[in-house]
């Protein structure tokens, strides 16, 4: 099967398994967009270098989108893997704080925690639910609350922990 000749012929086997290789390409990088790139690059490869037998076009497709999945994951993985070795290397240029600062954080962090223990506890899960990253929704459906009364329960939560903490630090005047 000569495709480059064929472009008729090309055109059919595009359209005939098209579908077949981006499904499999996406299920194997998890990425929609990746997927059709890839699957582009897999039929590029087909229409210039097609496999001899016409008959194998199926399991030459398979062999190739498969290979051409994990060449992309394998390089997604050694691009995170430069990324935090950077991070690190940039991360390690910065000071590390001194022992007084570490003494000094340990215990604002030691406060904070005993303040929180004393709120109640849908205040406290609040508080630590929104400042662990989760959204007003995801909190609303831990608590068990309608996403609108979030907005109000974190004011409030953050007005108790605020009110402990003046009436446990020293006022100065």
């Amino acid at each position: 099967m000569d495709i480059p000749e064929s472009t008729d012929k090309f055109k059919e086997l595009f359209y005939e398994h098209y579908t077949v290789v981006r499904r499999k390409l996406a299920a194997l990088v998890r990425d929609e967009s990746a997927a059709d790139d890839l699957a582009q690059e897999v039929f590029l490869k087909l229409y210039r270098n097609p496999p001899d037998d016409p008959q194998a076009v199926g399991a030459w497709l398979h062999r190739v989108l498969t290979r051409t999945g994990y060449d992309y994951l394998n390089k997604k993985a050694r691009e995170r893997l430069l990324q935090e070795r950077q991070e690190i290397f940039y991360d390690a240029g910065a000071a590390p704080p001194s022992g007084e600062e570490a003494v000094l954080s340990k215990l604002e962090q030691e406060d904070v925690r005993q303040w929180l223990d004393e709120l109640p506890d849908r205040d406290r899960q609040a508080l630590l639910l929104r400042y662990s990253g989760y959204s007003y929704a995801e909190i609303a459906g831990k608590l068990g609350v309608r996403p609108p009364v979030v907005g109000t329960l974190l004011s409030r939560a953050t007005q108790k922990l605020k009110q402990q903490a003046a009436e446990a630090l020293p006022q100065t005047e």
